[in-house]
Order: structure tokens, then sequence, then C-alpha cells
């Protein structure tokens, strides 16, 4: 059992103000694994001051220095790859296969992209007699989810250190450890004392500690939509900057010329990747009313694939296997959302809420599709964040673009035709931050983030430094 009793504040491990712990759970055996200290205000004051001295010098680093840190964490994280796959599978229960490729890969190698990034970005510009400056907006607090816990940890660490800001990070306490690897990792590479500093603890004590700190700069949060909105509130007193990503229902929008057999497997991973654990999942399916039953035979099929697995085990397939949630409050979350579609009057076609017979431990779920959904239901306007596919018939074109934008989210979304051109044209009228076409490969230096409920702000490649910056304009 991994067991952690102290924070990483300036330069520093430190032992907390408190202590109060808490235990981190094996979401496939329910074992305890590790143990982490929770944090107070007091911890996050201290952590604070420790940015808040680091910014002068770390903000004036000249950029071939900040690239050539950002590299040396790449490496030394790559260097602990498989450290980092163990941890990720044992608390998040992502399978080997998936931990391997996007939660440890994406994680590992970002690092690279970012210090490319700020060696080409424009940093400074003439306009007219005016010089127009970026310049780091100052200390982010950084408020991370469990779901992908290192790879969006990065997403907000590395352009913020990128950009010359210095951080302080609350990962979620649900997934600390590898968050612990992470900060080790920035120990060891030299990283200037108080530029990345580190504190566990809840959303309302430690992170609303972060949120409304009179000297942090800039929030940076990942998670519910809920605590997205206490976020905003805690932070307006300051008038501080707030980047949201929040959550998502995203519609998967198939055309009337696409063929439903090779749409399924697509559609299915585009839901379940992750166990549904994903803010991006295309957890909505919308498809011709003249097609709808052999489409969701199709699905249905693919869905009968699907093989709940130990998320240890050496198990290649990487889009028909998949591991437990990442709690029992989820594992629970999850099968009332799929009791409610049931007693709202959606069709089950496979799954169901009960505890999978070959998993009798463990916080799994099965992998559920309802059909002939009410686009007007909880489990088609709600975000459920588990493996659970809605069906959802639709007249024409236009009836499918209303019901796609018909959610309080704008995050993502899919499109089904044999068209490209077609395709595109459906995309832009999709209220959303980003649209996959025929199964379009993941970007990770394309911008990432939503409209509506599902936040502001965008992640990823250049955007993402830019959400790090003010702009000055020196007149000559």
């Amino acid at each position: 059992m991994k067991i952690h009793e102290k924070f990483y504040i300036g330069g520093e491990w430190v032992v907390p103000a408190g202590t109060a712990t808490e235990d981190v759970i094996n979401s496939a055996t329910e074992e305890v694994i590790g143990r982490v200290p929770m944090g107070s205000a007091e911890d996050v004051d201290r952590a604070v001051a420790a940015a808040r001295r680091a910014f002068p010098s770390w903000s004036t680093t000249s950029l071939d220095v900040r690239a050539k840190y950002l590299r040396d964490i790449g490496a030394a994280l790559t260097a602990r790859y498989d450290e980092v796959v163990d941890t990720i599978t044992a608390e998040v229960g992502s399978p080997k296969a998936f931990a391997q490729m996007v939660q440890a890969g994406l994680a590992v190698g970002d690092w690279n992209s970012y210090a490319d990034q700020i060696e080409a970005f424009e940093w400074e510009k003439e306009l007219g007699n005016s010089l127009v400056v970026r310049e780091p907006i100052g200390l982010v607090a950084a408020i991370t989810p469990w779901n992908y816990p290192l790879y969006l940890i990065v997403c907000k660490v590395a352009p913020a250190l990128a950009a010359g800001c210095t951080v302080v990070l609350k990962p979620s306490e649900v997934t600390p450890l590898n968050a612990y690897l992470l900060a080790e990792v920035l120990d060891e590479v030299g990283l200037p004392a108080g530029v990345f500093n580190m504190v566990i603890g809840n959303g309302p004590d430690v992170g609303g500690a972060m949120t409304a700190h009179p000297d942090v700069d800039m929030v940076s949060f990942t998670g519910s939509g809920r605590a997205g909105k206490e976020v905003s509130k805690s932070a307006a007193d300051t008038v501080k900057r707030v980047e949201l990503e929040l959550g998502g229902k995203s519609a998967n929008i198939v055309l009337d010329d696409a063929d439903p057999s090779t749409i399924a497997f697509g559609s299915v991973f585009a839901c379940m990747l992750n166990s549904g654990q994903t803010c991006s999942a295309l957890t909505r399916l919308l498809v011709p009313a003249a097609m709808h039953d052999e489409i969701v035979d199709a699905v249905v099929a693919e869905v009968a694939q699907a093989k709940l697995v130990d998320p240890a085990a050496d198990e290649p397939d990487l889009f028909h296997a998949f591991g437990p949630l990442v709690s029992a409050a989820q594992r629970d979350r999850v099968r009332e959302y799929i009791q409610k579609g049931i007693d709202e009057g959606a069709d089950l076609v496979i799954g169901g809420p009960e505890q999978p017979e070959e998993h009798p431990r463990g916080f799994y779920v099965k992998p559920t599709v309802f059909a002939n959904v009410d686009p007007n239901s909880t489990i088609a306007q709600e975000e459920i964040f588990g493996p659970v596919l809605a069906v959802i018939p639709y007249e024409d074109e236009d009836d499918a673009i209303r019901i796609a934008n018909s959610t309080i989210y704008g995050l993502a979304g899919g499109v089904q035709s044999a068209d490209p051109e077609r395709a595109k044209a459906v995309a832009r009228r999709m209220r959303t931050g980003q649209v996959d076409i025929n199964g379009g490969a993941f970007n990770a230096t394309a911008p990432f983030g939503g409209y509506g409920q599902s936040g502001n702000g965008r992640e990823r490649g250049e955007w993402g430094i830019d959400g790090y910056l003010e702009t000055k304009s020196i007149q000559l």
C-alpha cells in the first residue's frame, strides 16, 4: 500500500497542517491501495505564498530554459511510464491497454508538445505605434478530476508552466496517487522552488480556499457542472479569470446515407471509452427513424462483444474491454440513471442496473443501451458518466440538429455520413466545441472546450498556452 503523508509546497515535502487522511480504493477489488493526507485552508495559504514568491523569477525565465524544463519533465515521466500505467490502472480502473495508450501515453507525451508550442508562439507583435505583448497571467489554481487524472493535470500544469505562470494543484482526492508521481518528477528535474505546488483535499475545503484566495490570479477547473458553478461564484469576489471544462451530453448524428453496419463499432466506443467516464463521450446516438431498428440491432451486436475485465490483466483488445467505474458512489449514480431510463419508458435492449454476475466485486456496470429514447427524457438530457448509450430516432436532418442542440451542454459531437461535405455542413450547425466526422481521430494539439454549460475557454495546443496569458499594449 502506498502511503503519502506530505504535500509538495515551495520545493519541499511538508507536513500538512491537519491530521485528516483519505483512503485510495482499487476500483476492481474494492481494497485500500493507498492513503493520502487531506489539506485545509492553511495548507492552501502556504502553497499560494510559495507560488507567489516564485512568480517574479519564473515569469521572466527565458523561453529556452522553460522549454528545457518541460522536455526534462516529459523524459522523466517516460522513464516511469510503467509505474504511471500501473498506478492509474489501479486507482481509476482503466484497463492496462487503455492506460498505456491514453491515460499514460498522452500524459507523458504532451510536455514536448508544449515546449514546441512556446518556441513557435507569437509573444509580441507591432500594431501601428503599439507593441502588443503577451505575458503570464500570474498564479494559477488548477483543480482536476479523477477520470483522466494525470492527463488532465498535464493539460493545465504544462501550459501554465510553459506560459510562465506558477501553479497550485489540487488533484482529485479519489485518484491522487498519480499526482504524487508527477510531483516527484518535478522535484527530480529541479523545477525552481514554488513554481509548482500540490495540496490534496476535497472541493469545499481546499478547492474553495483556492478559488476564493485573493492572491490567486486564475482558476482552471475541470469537473462537474455543479462544482463548476460553485467555482465561478467563489472566484467572483476577486474578479479572477476562471476557465471551466465541464460536462457534456454529446450527440452522434447518423445521416440517412450512412451504413449501419459500419457505424456501430465507432458509435459504441465513442460512448463507452473509459467505461463511459469521459466528458466528451458521444452518449446520444441520433438515427433516422426509418433506420432505427436496423441500427439498434447493429449496436446491440457490438455491445454484446464487450468484456468487463480485470484492469490489471494483459487484455490486448482496447476497443471491447472495459473496466469498473472509479468508485462505489459513481457506480451507484450510473445504476440509478439506468433504472430511471427504465422507469421513464425507454426500451432497454442490452445491459441493465444489476451487478454483473462475472464480477461480484468491483465497481462494475454493465454496458447498457436504450432504444426509442425520448429526447426530453432524463437519460437524454443529463450527463450519466457511465457506459450508457441512448438511441434517439429523428425525422429529418433539421430535426436531428434540433435534438442535438437541445441540451444545456455543448462539448462534443459526431456526424456519420457517406458524404463528407454533407457531414461538415451538419457539423457547422451543431452548437458544440468539437465534432468528429466519421470517427475523425483525436488531435492533442487542437482546441478542446465547450459551448453553453459545458464551460468556457479552451485547452490544448496554442489555445492552451493562450489561456494562461494576459495582453498588454505598449504605445511607442
